[in-house]
């Protein structure tokens, strides 16, 4: 299914309770956008988890849908909160209670790019951000609400996979013990978003195929895995941050021959994830 805020790929029949989303690896920059901006278009690209939805596309293979969305980060941050309006970019907005991310600038609407570059000269309207929510924020977690939904329906469960990337230096000087610098990182919110079981069976899949994990630093989930993580409803989300530098070159956006190996082994991975929702193993979830 296609639509302007995303793009839905759906197995022939659904499976498993499982669904993957890439809200961040959005990479329609329209000419409108890119007027606006200040940045050239390799920088602004800077904090898009870049060709993640690629990386999964795989998921329909074992029965789970792929949400991913096609306005990028840059432009509009699909995990974040409608109240994380920042008052430094969205002229009328009211300054609330302080938020770490609203403060640097990684609001709903962004004022900046990685490494905290500005977007923009100046200040946006209100009713700027409010069209950007309405156009692609809203339809987004709509379509990512319907696909939970469907999941309590059939499966009596649903479990979100809400799949990231990461700059290869935001795990510089973090050694997990016995394991070496973490390639992956898998984020529960301390155990509020997901149920032990359903992490721990993740966190196999990943380790099973030769990843180095680890859990929750620095990385733990936002918006998304607090909004929608409620394991006491059998409802679990877990983040998955993958080191960019694994299938990408960071400075040009150009894919390595990286991607392919990482993609094979992201395939087995997602077959192991998806097993973990389909109804011999349902009730693990409940753990």
């Amino acid at each position: 299914m296609s639509h302007p805020a995303y793009a839905l790929a759906q197995p022939e029949t659904r499976t498993t309770s499982v669904i993957f989303a890439s809200p961040h690896s959005g990479r329609d920059y329209t000419d409108a956008f890119l007027r606006l901006a200040v940045l050239d278009a390799e920088t602004i690209r800077s904090s898009e988890d870049a060709f993640v939805d690629l990386l999964y596309a795989d998921a329909p293979k074992f029965g789970a849908p792929l949400l991913s969305a096609k306005a990028p980060r840059a432009y509009l941050d699909l995990n974040r909160g409608l109240d994380e309006m920042d008052a430094a970019l969205i002229a009328g907005v009211q300054r609330v209670s302080q938020n770490p991310r609203v403060a640097s600038g990684l609001g709903i609407v962004p004022r900046v790019v990685a490494n905290g570059r500005p977007i923009y000269a100046g200040k946006l309207t209100l009713q700027d951000a409010h069209s950007r929510v309405a156009n692609y924020w809203r339809p987004y977690h709509d379509a990512l609400q319907t696909l939970i939904d469907q999941s309590h329906t059939a499966f009596g469960e649903a479990i979100l996979i809400d799949c990231h990337s990461m700059p290869h230096e935001a795990m510089d000087g973090i050694n997990t013990p016995g394991v070496g610098r973490p390639e992956v990182v898998i984020g529960d919110r301390f155990g509020a978003a997901a149920s032990p079981a359903v992490v721990e069976h993740v966190e196999s899949a990943f380790a099973a195929a030769g990843f180095r994990v680890a859990h929750n630093m620095p990385f733990a989930g936002a918006y998304i895995a607090q909004h929608y993580g409620r394991p006491s409803r059998r409802q679990h989300v877990v983040q998955i941050e993958i080191d960019r530098a694994l299938y990408m070159d960071e400075a040009t956006l150009e894919l390595t021959a990286g991607f392919d190996v990482l993609r094979a082994a992201l395939s087995g991975v997602m077959k192991e994830i998806a097993d973990i929702g389909r109804g011999t193993q349902a009730s693990l979830a409940a753990e």
